[in-house]
C-alpha cells in the first residue's frame, strides 16, 4: 500500500537515536546469523527455540523440541528478534527508522526500550490469546514497531511523512492519515483473513499497547497530539 522513508520531525530532548539504531543493527546481525551456518540452530529449525508457539505458550506443553530449552514466557522477548526473510527484515527496519528516533526522544533511551519491548510482548499476548491452540511459530519486530507507530499518532498526528505508494509515487501526508490507514488495513486483514500467515493480531494488539502505554512512558513535558506540522 505505502512505504514511509522520512518524516519532518526532528528531534528535540535527545543528540542521537542510539536505542532504535542499536535495535536495527541488532535484528540485522541476528538475521545475517541465523542466515549462515556457523551456529548449529541457524536452520530453519533453529528458530523454533525463539518463536512464540501459541499453544507451547499457554499450555506450557512443548510441540517442537528444540536444542536450546527456553522458557516459553521469554519467546515474548526472543521472538521480537528473528526474521523470516530479507523483505520481512527490511520492511521493519525502515519502520522503525522513520518512526522510532521521535518516540525514543519523547521518552529517552531507557523507557523507550522498556516500551518496545512491552509492545512487543503485548503484540505476542494477543497473537496466542486470538489463536492458541496455533503450532505456527511467531517472529519478527512488527509487533513493537506497531506499537512504535501507535504512539508516533499519538504524539504527532500532524507531522508530515513521505511515504511511496503503490511502490514508486512519492507522497507527503500527514501522519494521521497514514497510520490510521495501515492499522484500518490490519483490521481489514483480521475480517477477510486474505493471509493467515500474517500476525495481524499481533500488529493490532502492539499498536494498541503502544497507543495506550505512550501516555504513561512518554516525557512530562511532551503533549499529546501536541506537535504542529513544519513547513519546508
Amino acid at each position: 500500500m505505502f512505504i514511509p522513508f522520512n518524516d519532518q520531525n526532528p528531534l528535540k530532548h535527545i543528540a542521537f537515536q542510539h536505542v532504535t539504531v542499536a535495535l536495527m543493527v541488532l535484528n540485522t546481525a541476528i538475521y545475517l546469523f541465523m542466515q549462515s551456518e556457523i551456529f548449529p540452530t541457524s536452520s530453519q529449525h533453529g528458530y523454533l527455540a525463539f518463536a512464540i508457539i501459541p499453544s507451547e505458550l499457554t499450555t506450557g506443553e512443548i510441540v517442537f523440541p528444540t536444542a536450546i530449552s527456553l522458557p516459553e514466557k521469554f519467546t515474548l522477548v526472543t521472538y521480537l528478534f528473528f526474521h523470516g526473510g530479507w523483505l520481512h527484515l527490511l520492511s521493519n527496519m525502515l519502520f522503525l527508522w522513520v518512526f522510532g528516533d521521535n518516540i525514543e526522544d519523547a521518552m529517552g533511551h531507557g523507557r523507550f526500550l522498556v516500551f518496545y519491548l512491552l509492545c512487543g510482548a503485548a503484540a505476542g499476548l494477543t497473537h496466542a490469546y486470538v489463536s492458541p491452540n496455533s503450532n505456527a511459530p511467531l517472529i519478527g519486530a512488527s509487533g513493537a514497531i506497531a506499537g512504535v507507530t501507535g504512539a508516533y499518532i499519538m504524539l504527532y498526528p500532524k507531522v508530515k511523512v513521505w511515504v511511496f505508494v503503490l511502490m514508486k509515487i512519492p507522497l507527503r501526508l500527514s501522519a494521521v492519515w497514514i497510520l490510521a490507514a495501515w492499522f484500518a488495513l490490519q483490521v481489514f486483514y483480521v475480517v477477510t483473513d486474505v493471509t493467515a500467515n500474517v500476525a495481524w493480531w499481533a500488529h493490532i494488539g502492539g499498536f494498541v499497547a503502544g497507543a495506550a502505554l505512550v501516555v504513561v512512558f512518554k516525557r512530562p513535558a511532551v503533549t499529546l497530539f501536541g506537535a504542529a506540522p513544519i513547513s519546508r
